[in-house]
């Protein structure tokens, strides 16, 4: 819980101290009615409830004021607000590892029909684009409503080359955030999905940190396992295999920088589930709930109970 105006929580202080003039006070006052009756006719002189009782009202009315303080503070929690008229982008690798067979038939194969899930769970109301690079960004579509084309831009693509995935952030984020900072800062997020390490072209955290202070949340997605292999041939017509791991330390990096979250999908079922969650994680947006009326509430109740006690114990509310 934090507090949108922490400055009155300094109000705090006036309370002990008004304690420490209601004590200084009830003293004098007892000082001053002492000459006027010895000690032994005092009960017959003022007769009355024991002396304890005239303190609860004045304690109950403290925490009260205690309670009113912290309400003018604003006291308020995190929360996941939802948006509308958002973009996200889905920037996908499409280098030639994806076509490492641990994930069946093929990494890209999952990633079409888990991209297809991801899709259906999205609300209507947010625009979906998507973008795959490897050593190129290509631009499969731009943000739109329109679920289809996106599943159908994404179905045609095969992998190949390597891996830049800093450009494919720096492609993404230029569609999101056209105008910088100057622009409106309309809701947006990019999900990224990548089985490789980088290896060429921009850096990808850099470009993740500018993504977060123009309110591009990125959504990391590690795909593949650690036994991932991938076998080509080489020029003299014999063929190699190399072990094709996710890069989780730099997902984990990327989305860090930006203030989304990183998963991992080590099959694809976890991919298909990935994405389900993200369909309707990338709809919201962090937010502050105000929780003013819950100090409010208790400052009035403490009000009333000290007010009738104070009346029942000694006759007044003061």
């Amino acid at each position: 819980m934090s507090f949108a105006a922490p400055w009155f929580l300094l109000a705090l202080l006036l309370v002990p101290a008004a304690a420490a003039v209601y004590v200084w006070w009830e003293r004098r006052r007892s000082r001053g009615a002492q000459p006027w009756a010895s000690p032994a006719l005092m009960p017959s002189v003022a007769p009355g409830a024991p002396r304890w009782h005239r303190h609860v009202g004045p304690a109950v009315y403290a925490l009260a004021a205690v309670a009113l303080i912290v309400a003018l503070a604003r006291p308020e929690h995190d929360v996941e607000v939802p948006v509308e008229q958002a973009s996200v982008m889905l920037v996908t690798d499409r280098s030639g590892s994806m076509r490492s067979t641990d994930l069946k038939p093929t990494r890209m194969d999952a990633v079409k029909t888990a991209a297809s899930s991801f899709l259906d769970q999205v609300p209507d109301e947010i625009r979906v684009g998507a973008l795959a690079f490897n050593n190129k960004t290509r631009l499969l579509a731009s943000p739109t409503t329109d679920r289809d084309r996106v599943k159908r831009a994404l179905n045609t693509l095969t992998g190949a080359g390597s891996t830049a995935t800093g450009d494919g952030l720096g492609a993404a984020l230029a569609i999101l955030r056209p105008q910088g900072l100057r622009g409106p800062q309309t809701p947006a997020a990019i999900v990224l999905l990548s089985d490789g390490k980088n290896v060429r072209g921009r850096d990808p955290v850099r470009l993740a940190r500018r993504a977060g202070r123009l309110g591009v949340r990125i959504f990391t997605i590690a795909l593949g396992t650690d036994q991932g292999t991938l076998t080509s041939r080489n020029a003299d017509g014999t063929t190699k295999t190399e072990l094709v791991p996710p890069d989780r330390v730099a997902m984990k990096q990327i989305a860090d920088a930006s203030g989304g979250t990183t998963s991992d999908a080590p099959t694809a079922e976890a991919l298909e589930a990935v994405y389900e969650k993200l369909g309707s994680a990338v709809a919201k947006e962090p937010g502050k709930d105000q929780l003013t009326s819950a100090p409010v509430g208790v400052a009035l109740v403490l009000l009333v109970v000290g007010a009738g006690l104070a009346l029942r114990l000694t006759g007044r509310i003061v």
